[in-house]
C-alpha cells in the first residue's frame, strides 16, 4: 500500500448527506494522491460511505474513543492518521479541487507547522469571500482571531501536532474556539502560513452548531483568556474576546454579568463594538440569535 501524503481527519454526527459532500471534495483534490480520509463517528454508527468511488484514496471511519465532542473526536482521528501532514475538513464545508496542491509547497519551509487558505463563505446572504494574510504570528493572532484562517482549510505537521504543539485542547468547555486555540499554540512553536486564495467552501447556510450555545461560548473563551496570559499584551485582542464573552452572557440574559465583562472590555479598548451590542442584547433591545444572523448573512461572525 502506498503511503498517504496527506490525512484528512473529519468528525461527524449525524449529516450523512453534506458528509458525503464534504468527502467527495477531498477525493477530487487535484494532483495530491493518494489521501487518507479518517472519519470519526461522534456518538452515532458508523458508515463507510462505500457509495462514494474513492479513486486512489483510502477512507477508514472509527468510533470516538475519547471525550465525547469535536475535540475527542478530533484526536481521535489524529491518532489514527498514518500521513505526515493532517488536515481538518468540518464535515459541513468542502474544498475546491486545488486546495491541497496550493497548500503542500508551504511546507518545504521546515519551519511551518500549520498552513491554511483563504475561504468562501455561503450564507444566507449570498457568497463572500475571505482572502487570508499569507503568514501571521501570535501578535497577530492575539489581536485578531482572524477568521479567514478556517479550521476546515487547515493542513499541519504530524509529527509537531502529536509532539510539541499537542493535539486538541479535549479540556476546552463545549470544545469552543479549539481552532482558535491550536492556531495560538501553533504560532508558539512555529511559523503560521496560508495561501490566501479562497479555496475552502464554508457553509454557513444552515444553523450552526454554536449559534445559540451561549454558555458553551462564554466558558469557552473565558477559559482561553485565562490559559493564554499573553493576551495582556493585547488590549485590542482582550477586549475582543471580553466583549464576546459579554454578548453571550446578555444573549443568555443574565445582564450583571453582561455589563461587567462589557465594562472590562471597553476599559480595554473603548472602540469596542461587541461591548456595546452585548448590553443591548442584555437589555432585550435585539436578541443575539438576531445580530448573529445579520452578521452571518453578510459573511461575518460575532
Amino acid at each position: 500500500m502506498v503511503q498517504p501524503i496527506v490525512s484528512v481527519v473529519m468528525a461527524t454526527r449525524d449529516r450523512p448527506q453534506l458528509l458525503r459532500r464534504a468527502v467527495a471534495s477531498v477525493f477530487a483534490q487535484e494532483h495530491v494522491h493518494p489521501i487518507e480520509v479518517v472519519l470519526v463517528y461522534d456518538g452515532t454508527e458508523i458508515d463507510e460511505l462505500t457509495d462514494l468511488d474513492r479513486g486512489p484514496h483510502t477512507l477508514r471511519a472509527v468510533n470516538n474513543a475519547r471525550t465525547p465532542g469535536l475535540a475527542g473526536a478530533r484526536n481521535t482521528g489524529i491518532l489514527e492518521a498514518s500521513a505526515p501532514l493532517i488536515a481538518f475538513c468540518d464535515d459541513d464545508d468542502e474544498w475546491k479541487p486545488g486546495k491541497l496542491s496550493a497548500q503542500l509547497p508551504l511546507f518545504q519551509d521546515s519551519d511551518v507547522v500549520l498552513a491554511a487558505t483563504g475561504i468562501e463563505i455561503h450564507s444566507a446572504g449570498g457568497t463572500h469571500e475571505r482572502l487570508s494574510p499569507a503568514s501571521v504570528d501570535l501578535e497577530d493572532l492575539l489581536r485578531s482571531r482572524i477568521t479567514e484562517l478556517h479550521p476546515s482549510s487547515f493542513v499541519i505537521r504530524a509529527e509537531v501536532l502529536k509532539g510539541a504543539l499537542g493535539l486538541v485542547d479535549e479540556e476546552l468547555p463545549a470544545s469552543y474556539g479549539e481552532d482558535y486555540d491550536l492556531l495560538l499554540r501553533a504560532a508558539k512553536v512555529g511559523r503560521v502560513r496560508a495561501v490566501p486564495e479562497a479555496l475552502t467552501i464554508i457553509h454557513w447556510d444552515r444553523t450552526s452548531y454554536f449559534s445559540e450555545k451561549w454558555q458553551g461560548i462564554a466558558d469557552g473563551l473565558s477559559y482561553l483568556l485565562a490559559k493564554h496570559p499573553e493576551f495582556t499584551r493585547s488590549g485590542e485582542g482582550q477586549a475582543r474576546i471580553e466583549g464576546q464573552i459579554a454578548f453571550a452572557h446578555g444573549a443568555l440574559g443574565d445582564r450583571p454579568k453582561a455589563r461587567s465583562w462589557a465594562r472590562r472590555a471597553i476599559g480595554h479598548d473603548a472602540r469596542q463594538p461587541r461591548a456595546y451590542l452585548a448590553m443591548l442584547v442584555g437589555m432585550g433591545v435585539v436578541s443575539g440569535e438576531r445580530v448573529v444572523s445579520a452578521l452571518n448573512k453578510r459573511g461575518r461572525g460575532m
